[in-house]
C-alpha cells in the first residue's frame, strides 16, 4: 500500500529554474471560507497547522484517524457534543464517513469559541471536519453569523497525495523518466496522479480480449474525438475513450485539472535526436519495454492520452501549441475500465521542454476495484489561484437524477442540462405556457449587514439603493473602474441594514470585502452560497401552484401582496413548516419566483411544489430550455453579453446604471462613455432557423461592424434571433446586415437589426 506522504527530494535541476509552482512553501497557507451550515473537510499531516479565525462565532471540529476512529486527541481537543445534534447541512459529510466505512451514531465534536483566532497542530495524521452550526431559520432570514476563514500552514519538506476515492486495492509510483504496465478488470477505477505538478503522464490502454486473440485493440484518438465530438475528453456523458473499432474502454469519472493533450504522440528518441540529444529516455521506449511481456510490438512512436500536458491550437496558424502545464500539486485523472484492459502509465523525463515544467518528477497510480462509489466531478476554482473544490451533486440531485442523467457543471455542483422524457423544446413551452421548476443552486449568495452595510452597497453596486424597502430588491451591476461589468445579481433588502446579493460570481463577494477593507466601513460578508440551495418557479401558472404551499406571518409580505422584485419568508404549509425565502425574480421573462432554503429542507419542498404543482402540469427544466428563453427575453449573460473590456453600456445594462447617484465605482468611466458611445447592444432577427455561434462576425458588405453575442431559434417567434454589439453608426432597427458562417465567409446569413427582448418587450408577462 502507499504512504499519505512522499519524501520530498530535489531531482537536481538548478533551482532558478523551477521554484515548484503550487506547491506551498511552509510560510504559504491554503485558504478556505466556512459559511453558516457549512462543513468543511481537510486531510492534516503530522505538523500541519489548522487557523480559524472570525467573530463570535461556534465552530464545532470532527476528527478522524485511517480507522475512522476518533482523532480529536491529535488537536488537543475533547468531544463534547453529539454530531447528530448540530444544526449543519451533514450530507456530504455523512456520505463521506459512510464511503470510509464508518458510522456517525457516536461521533462526538470539540466546539469551539471563535473570537479572532484560534490555531490548531495536528499531532498526527487525521482527516478533520470544521462546522459552522446554524440553525435553518436563521440563515433563511439574514440573521447570521460570519462567515469564518480558515486556513492550513503545511509542514515542510513533504508531498501530499490526494486522499483516496475509495477503498485502494493497488497503489504503485511511476518514477521519472520511466513506464509501467497493469491490468485493470471491467468497471475498476484508474487514479492517475501528477505529484508534485506540472508533469506529463503519457496513457495508453489495450483490450485484453484482443491480445488474447493476437490482435492490438487501443484507445484510437482520432475515433475517440469523432465520437464525443470534441478534442479534449470531459467527464459527464460525452466522456469515454474509444478503440478504432468505436468501442467504449475508459470513461472519465473525475478530472481535477482540465487541461490535457489528446492529439499527439508520447515523446520518441528521434524527437530528442534531431534536436541533438540524442539517447534521451524517452516515453515511446519506456511504453515499449513495459508492453514487452505482453507480446505487443515495439514502435519508435507511441500515440498517447497526453494527461497533465499543456497543449492548444492557435485559432490564426492552426499550429499546436505548448507551455508548462496547469496541473497543480496532487491534480489527477479518474478513469472506470469498460471492459478488461492493459494499460501503460509515464512518468515523462522531457526537461528540455516547458512539458514537465522544466523538471521531471514522478507519477502515482491508484488502482479502486469495481462497484467503488466513486462519483463524476471536475474540478471548479473560484479564481485561478483558489483551493480546488471538486463539483458537488445539488440538495435537490436526489430528486432530477431520477429524471435526467444530462447533467452538466455549474460552477462547483452538477446540474441539469435537459429532461429527455419532456426534452428541451417541451421544457420550453411548459415554462411558457404553464409552470417549471429548475435547479438554481450554483447562484452565489451573499449577506452584507452591519451599520455601514447600505453606503458600502451605494459604492460598489450601480444602482441607487436609498429608495430600496424592506422586502423590495433590485436588479444591479458591480462594475470597476474602467466600467467593465464584473457581476451582476438581485439585490434583497431583508431588514434595515440586512441585504441578500444573489449573483453570478466569486468576484462580487471579493469587490465587496475589498471595498470594506479598504474604506475601514463597518459591514461584514457572509458567504451563503452553500448554506441556501434555490429553485425557480416559472411561468404563468407559478403563482397558483405556491398558493398551496406558501405559509407567511402577518409581519412580512404575503404572497398575493409581492410584486415584481417582491421578496418576504415563508414556510412550508403552516407556521411549523421548512423555512425558505421567496422571491418574485426569475431569468426567463415569465411571471416568476424564486425559492431559496436550507439544504436539509430542499428535498421536502421540491415534493411540495411537484405534488401541488399536478394539476398545472408542472415540468422540471434545464439549462438548455432557459439559454433560449432567456435569449428570448434579452437578459445578459457573463462571457456573452458582459465579458471583460465590455462596459454596462456597451453590455446594453445602462438601464442598471443610476448616474443620479453622487458616486460608484466606475461612474466616471460610464459617464464618459455613455456620452459618446462606440458600441451598443442591439438584436438581429433572421429569415430561417440557421443559427450562429458566439462571437460569430456582423457585416455590413465587407465591413466587419460587430459580433454576435448569443443566439438560439426562438421557438415562438419562428425563426432564429440573436444579440449582438454593433458599431452604434449601424445598430438602426431595421438595418439589414450579414451575421458570418464559416470563417465569416463562406456563408452569410441575411439579418435585420431588431429591438431586444424579442418577446414581450414591456416586461408584461413577469409583471402579470
Amino acid at each position: 500500500m502507499e504512504n499519505a506522504l512522499l519524501e520530498f527530494r530535489n531531482v537536481g535541476m538548478d533551482s532558478r529554474f523551477r521554484a515548484f509552482p503550487g506547491f506551498p512553501a511552509p510560510s504559504q497557507a491554503e485558504h478556505h471560507k466556512l459559511s453558516p451550515r457549512g462543513a468543511l473537510r481537510i486531510a492534516l499531516a503530522l505538523g500541519d497547522l489548522l487557523s480559524v479565525s472570525g467573530d463570535a462565532a461556534t465552530l464545532a471540529v470532527i476528527a478522524f484517524d485511517a480507522r475512522g476512529r476518533s482523532a480529536l486527541g491529535a488537536l488537543g481537543l475533547t468531544g463534547t457534543r453529539p454530531v447528530s445534534g448540530l444544526p449543519f447541512d451533514d450530507q456530504a459529510y455523512l456520505a463521506w464517513v459512510q464511503a470510509k466505512g464508518g458510522t456517525t451514531d457516536d461521533q462526538r465534536a470539540a466546539l469551539i469559541e471563535v473570537d479572532g483566532r484560534i490555531i490548531l497542530k495536528a499531532g498526527a495524521e487525521c482527516s478533520v471536519w470544521v462546522v459552522l452550526p446554524t440553525p435553518p431559520a436563521q440563515a433563511i432570514t439574514g440573521d447570521t453569523m460570519a462567515t469564518l476563514s480558515v486556513s492550513v500552514s503545511r509542514a515542510a519538506h513533504t508531498v501530499r497525495l490526494p486522499e483516496p476515492l475509495g477503498q485502494v486495492a493497488d497503489a504503485f509510483t511511476v518514477p521519472r523518466g520511466t513506464a509501467r504496465a497493469y491490468s485493470l478488470a471491467r468497471g475498476d477505477i484508474v487514479q492517475i496522479i501528477d505529484v508534485e505538478g506540472q508533469q506529463c503522464s503519457d496513457f495508453m490502454a489495450f483490450r485484453t480480449d484482443s491480445l488474447d486473440c493476437g490482435r492490438v485493440a487501443m484507445i484510437d484518438s482520432t475515433a475517440t474525438r469523432s465520437m464525443v465530438r470534441q478534442p479534449y475528453p470531459q467527464p459527464g456523458l460525452l466522456d469515454k475513450f474509444f478503440d478504432a473499432d468505436a468501442r467504449p474502454m475508459l470513461q472519465v469519472v473525475q478530472d481535477t485539472c482540465g487541461r490535457h493533450d489528446t492529439y499527439g504522440l508520447a515523446c520518441t528518441a528521434r524527437g530528442y535526436a534531431d534536436r541533438g540529444f540524442p539517447g534521451h529516455l524517452n516515453c515511446s521506449d519506456n511504453i515499449s519495454d513495459a508492453m514487452d511481456p505482453y507480446g505487443i510490438a515495439r514502435r519508435p512512436a507511441w500515440p498517447a492520452i497526453n494527461f497533465f500536458w499543456n497543449t492548444w491550437v492557435d485559432p490564426r496558424s492552426g499550429h499546436i501549441l505548448t507551455e508548462e502545464s496547469h496541473s497543480r500539486p496532487g491534480d489527477y485523472v479518474a478513469m472506470r475500465a469498460l471492459c478488461d484492459l492493459v494499460c501503460v502509465s509515464t512518468a515523462c523525463p522531457d526537461d528540455i521542454d516547458p512539458i514537465n515544467g522544466w523538471n521531471p518528477t514522478d507519477v502515482h497510480v491508484r488502482i479502486y476495484k469495481r462497484n467503488a462509489p466513486i462519483p463524476r466531478a471536475v474540478a471548479y476554482r473560484a479564481k485561478e489561484d483558489a483551493p480546488m473544490t471538486l463539483s458537488r451533486e445539488s440538495a435537490f440531485h436526489r430528486r432530477t437524477a431520477a429524471l435526467t442523467q444530462d447533467m452538466a457543471p455549474a460552477r462547483d455542483l452538477w446540474l441539469p442540462n435537459t429532461y429527455p422524457s419532456t426534452g428541451t423544446l417541451g421544457e420550453y413551452w411548459a415554462c411558457r405556457e404553464r409552470v417549471t421548476v429548475q435547479d438554481m443552486s450554483s447562484l452565489r449568495k451573499y449577506d452584507i449587514v452591519g451599520p455601514d452595510a447600505e453606503t458600502v452597497l451605494q459604492q460598489v453596486l450601480t444602482r441607487d439603493l436609498s429608495r430600496l424597502a424592506q422586502w423590495r430588491g433590485t436588479y444591479a451591476l458591480i462594475c470597476d473602474d474602467t466600467g467593465a461589468v464584473v457581476d451582476d445579481g438581485t439585490l434583497f433588502r431583508l431588514g434595515p441594514q440586512v441585504f441578500r446579493w444573489c449573483c453570478g460570481s466569486e468576484e462580487s463577494a471579493r469587490r465587496i470585502e475589498a471595498h470594506v477593507a479598504q474604506t475601514g466601513q463597518q459591514a461584514r460578508l457572509t458567504d451563503m452560497s452553500d448554506t441556501l440551495a434555490n429553485l425557480a418557479l416559472q411561468g404563468p401558472k407559478s403563482r397558483d401552484v405556491l398558493a398551496q404551499v406558501v405559509f407567511t406571518q402577518p409581519h412580512v409580505p404575503a404572497l398575493e401582496q409581492l410584486n415584481w422584485f417582491g421578496v418576504t419568508i415563508a414556510r412550508l404549509g403552516d407556521r411549523d413548516g421548512a423555512p425558505f425565502m421567496l422571491s418574485r425574480t426569475g431569468y426567463t421573462g415569465e411571471l416568476g419566483y424564486e425559492v431559496f432554503c436550507a439544504q436539509s429542507d430542499a428535498v421536502t419542498i421540491w415534493d411540495a411544489l411537484m405534488e401541488a404543482g399536478q394539476a398545472h402540469g408542472v415540468t422540471p427544466m434545464g439549462g438548455a430550455a432557459l439559454d433560449i428563453i432567456r435569449t428570448e427575453a434579452g437578459f445578459a449573460a457573463p462571457g456573452a453579453e458582459f465579458a471583460p473590456g465590455v462596459d454596462a453600456m456597451e453590455a446594453g445594462l445602462g438601464f442598471a446604471v443610476d448616474f443620479r447617484k453622487a458616486s460608484f465605482v466606475g461612474k466616471a468611466a460610464l459617464e464618459r462613455n455613455a456620452a459618446a458611445p462606440r458600441r451598443v447592444l442591439t438584436g438581429l432577427m433572421f429569415g430561417g432557423d440557421d443559427v450562429p455561434h458566439h462571437g460569430a462576425p456582423v457585416f455590413a458588405g465587407e465591413r466587419h461592424v460587430g459580433q454576435v453575442t448569443s443566439a438560439t431559434r426562438s421557438p415562438m417567434l419562428g425563426h432564429g434571433i440573436a444579440m449582438a454589439r454593433l458599431a452604434i453608426e449601424f445598430s438602426e432597427t431595421g438595418a439589414a446586415l450579414e451575421v458570418g458562417m464559416m470563417d465569416g465567409r463562406m456563408k452569410r446569413l441575411p439579418a435585420v437589426v431588431a429591438t431586444v427582448p424579442f418577446v414581450d418587450p414591456k416586461r408584461e408577462r413577469a409583471r402579470a
